[in-house]
């Protein structure tokens, strides 16, 4: 083969390998998802889901008053009450088909970067999760947990941004990591939590 044929052979596999890259790329999240890698590179702002903007604050003239967190789970929103006829609005993953519920609780207890021991139910349907996973920036829990009631249920951060504004957890509220340490300053203990 003359040093063109070398030559033009050598840019195939370029491209090849750049087609494959940019492949792996758009699947991504599924992979990270599958096998449980939280460690994976968090995307920046424009991997995020495309219809949420970030936190908003909004006129509110519902009945619920300041300092109570209302979740939406259809509308993939959560708005916690502001003095003065406002809200903010946060972009929210929430539970799958199947792992949806609705209820009035209280923040029984805040933590910052929590630990996550994942039930054994949720471990027998999704063999290969660690029986517990220490808090940091790879734990699927994120920045801050806000828990909920005697649930098994959190407010909390996330490994996974690309999921905000998807039905995709086992019944937990997920947000930004920056959104939910926004929240978590808001936030007493003893918080009425509203989830619809």
């Amino acid at each position: 083969m003359d040093c063109r044929g070398q030559a033009v052979q050598k840019i195939v596999s370029v491209i090849s390998g750049v087609s494959l890259l940019a492949a792996l790329a758009a699947f991504e999240p599924a992979i990270a998802q599958s096998r449980y890698n939280f460690s994976a590179a968090i995307p920046d702002r424009s991997a995020y889901s495309k219809s949420y903007a970030g936190k908003q604050v909004i006129a509110y003239d519902g009945a619920h008053k300041p300092g109570t967190i209302v979740v939406r789970t259809g509308e993939r929103r959560l708005y916690y009450i502001l003095p003065d006829g406002r809200a903010l609005a946060y972009g929210i993953g929430v539970g799958r088909e199947g792992f949806t519920w609705k209820g009035t609780h209280r923040v029984t207890r805040k933590a910052e970067w929590p630990g996550w021991t994942p039930p054994p139910a949720m471990r027998k349907r999704q063999p290969g999760l660690p029986v517990h996973m220490p808090g940091g920036a790879d734990n699927p829990l994120g920045a801050r947990a806000l828990y909920i009631g005697n649930t098994m249920y959190r407010i909390h951060g996330t490994s996974q941004p690309w999921t905000i504004g998807q039905a995709v957890s086992s019944g937990c509220i997920r947000m930004l990591n920056e959104e939910v340490i926004d929240l978590y300053s808001r936030v007493e203990v003893g918080a009425k939590v509203v989830v619809e």
